[in-house]
């Protein structure tokens, strides 16, 4: 499979050192935060009371972190995992600055091992690291994720 192709990556598309830079980005607004915390039962005022947060250390509403790190993840979904089979582990996930309405985040990955599983040829285990940014280039987010990768893309997809 071309390693160019979105969401088609195969295991053997992989190598250490690999890097990527996810397109597109995503502005988060008001109610991106405000449905992620309804959906979640995230009912920190922190995150919904203009008011509250005001009075808090950023003085204005923090988006949810778990908003940011699903965010991390999403944006990398075309370039690392479209053809997964499965996500094994989130690891390591950093918080490094708050989010805000209104900033707009992207992300990079870069990859750290690739490894054939040895009890199933068909597939293998592609380990990354990625990093979420704001508009201002602030690292905002880190993590880790393991995820499971087939050599060949099932039955029916088109390739």
């Amino acid at each position: 499979m071309c390693p160019d192709q979105p969401y088609h990556r195969l295991l053997d598309d992989f190598h250490p050192g690999q890097t990527f830079e996810h397109w597109p980005r995503k502005t988060v607004t008001e109610a991106d935060n405000h449905l992620f915390c309804l959906l979640t039962m995230n009912h920190n005022p922190l995150h919904l009371d203009a008011e509250y947060a005001a009075k808090q250390g950023h003085g204005r509403i923090l988006v949810a972190g778990p908003y940011v790190l699903a965010l991390a993840v999403g944006l990398s979904v075309p370039d690392l995992s479209g053809a997964c089979l499965a996500n094994l582990e989130y690891e390591s996930v950093v918080h490094h600055a708050p989010v805000f309405h209104g900033d707009t985040i992207g992300a990079r990955s870069r990859v750290l091992a690739v490894t054939p599983s040895a009890s199933k040829p068909d597939r293998g285990v592609v380990t990354v690291e990625t990093e979420a940014y704001n508009q201002r280039g602030e690292t905002v987010l880190t993590l880790r994720r393991k995820i499971l990768i087939p050599r060949e893309l099932p039955p029916g997809v088109p390739g």
